[in-house]
């Protein structure tokens, strides 16, 4: 998904991105109600504003879909929506992103090849599916989650569009029942087989907290962001991504496999149920060295979050950057999900004095990575990052200051 405009692209080029992107987000609630009322007019009935953040994981990756363990904040930057209803029926969608808009019936709600609009449509069907009598509405979504960065845009656009629903037509869900409604629209009308933790982070993302997240009972601490002097930043690749074109849904497919041979010595069923020492007890049930590499990932990073969210509480930095480093060459050497480009970033991040780990974030195959950079350091990196990488890969890195946000709500 591309949800940021070209102009604010331009100011990326110049390697000063990060004080300008914080203020065309805040200036982007203002520009998606004028859209909305150039586009729709007026109306006897109110509209409102709603909002979702998009996601950054710190460290546990691939775990999710195996009912392991997440450590994602939500971000100060995602999916604004401008809606109310308009008295037909019909659900007639925009956004200020894309020049594509379309008008829906109600009773014709059907997946629309390589749009943007399959992600609200199927947090539609999903409300559909579960007896919910839906109402026609004028939507008017704008996105701030850079371009094809694996920040969680589908899921801010999922959990905007279910959490405004929700509320406008009374319709009464809580918000892990949102949350489970609109990871079952990315499964099921998108085509995307994703965990959980997008959407989970996304609808309960809390300003300046992290969330720990047990992917299999929905079980979750929120954890101070305690990081010091040290900031979280986000390099985006800008290498396009498709994740319902990519191999995730293989490499979920592989961890099924795994967890099929590791229930020959005891029925399990997710690799996230095993610690390290069960998961070595059991390795000569796996035949398959691809199988054994992907469980040996899910298995170890898995550990690794628990070992992260334990360093962070004492303080612990240094533990916690060594850990985001183990996280990332798991992913590129076992699980095979990283690829010339994010490695390439990671590689000239950690040459940088004052970096104390850097690591993918999201699905892989393009998108981020993120990096424990200390503040006095945060301008050598970009320095040092980008014209290294820029001639390596042809393609020019952007980078952001993440800021840990509250999840999906109404604004005022």
């Amino acid at each position: 998904m591309a949800w940021i405009g070209e102009d604010v692209n331009h100011i990326f080029n110049t390697f000063k991105p990060v004080k300008i992107l914080i203020i065309s987000f805040r200036m982007s609630q203002k520009s998606a109600t004028e859209a909305f009322c150039e586009r729709y007019g007026e109306s006897s009935n109110p509209y409102q504003i709603y909002f979702a953040p998009g996601r950054v994981n710190l460290i546990g990756e691939h775990t999710d879909y195996n009912g392991g363990y997440v450590f994602p904040c939500a971000l100060n930057f995602g999916t604004y929506l401008v809606l109310r209803t308009n008295d037909t029926e019909e659900m007639r969608m925009a956004t200020t992103n894309f020049p594509y808009a379309k008008s829906v019936s109600l009773d014709k709600i059907k997946k629309h090849n390589g749009s943007w609009i399959n992600y609200p449509m199927g947090v539609m069907d999903q409300f559909q599916k579960r007896g919910f009598e839906l109402k026609g509405m004028d939507l008017m979504y704008s996105g701030t989650i850079p371009n094809a960065a694996g920040l969680s845009s589908s899921a801010s656009i999922e959990m905007v569009t279910a959490v405004a629903i929700n509320e406008m037509l009374g319709l009464g869900l809580d918000m892990i029942d949102l949350i489970k409604l609109s990871q079952r629209a990315e499964n099921e009308f998108v085509g995307v087989n994703c965990g959980i933790m997008d959407q989970f982070a996304s609808g309960m993302g809390k300003k300046d907290h992290a969330i720990f997240i047990n992917c299999d009972t929905l079980d979750y601490k929120t954890i101070p962001m305690n990081t010091g002097d040290y900031k979280i930043l986000i390099s985006n690749t800008n290498k396009r991504r498709g994740l319902a074109d990519s191999k995730y849904n293989e490499r979920r497919a592989q961890c099924e496999h795994a967890v099929e041979f590791l229930s020959q010595a005891g029925q399990i069923s997710f690799l996230g149920e095993l610690t390290q020492e069960q998961f070595n007890s059991r390795l000569y049930t796996i035949s398959d060295d691809t199988i054994l590499r992907r469980a040996r990932h899910v298995v170890s990073e898995n550990n690794r979050v628990l070992l992260a969210i334990q360093a962070l509480k004492k303080n612990d930095l240094v533990t916690f950057g060594t850990l985001m480093n183990a996280s990332h060459d798991s992913l590129r050497d076992d699980y095979e999900v990283t690829g010339f480009e994010l490695d390439t970033l990671v590689e000239e991040a950690r040459k940088v004095d004052g970096v104390l780990g850097s690591r993918m974030t999201g699905a892989g195959f393009g998108g981020c990575t993120v990096s424990l950079v200390h503040n006095d350091a945060t301008d050598e990196f970009i320095k040092e990052v980008g014209p290294p990488y820029k001639a390596k890969t042809g393609l020019q890195p952007d980078f952001y200051i993440a800021e840990a946000g509250d999840g999906a709500r109404r604004l005022e």
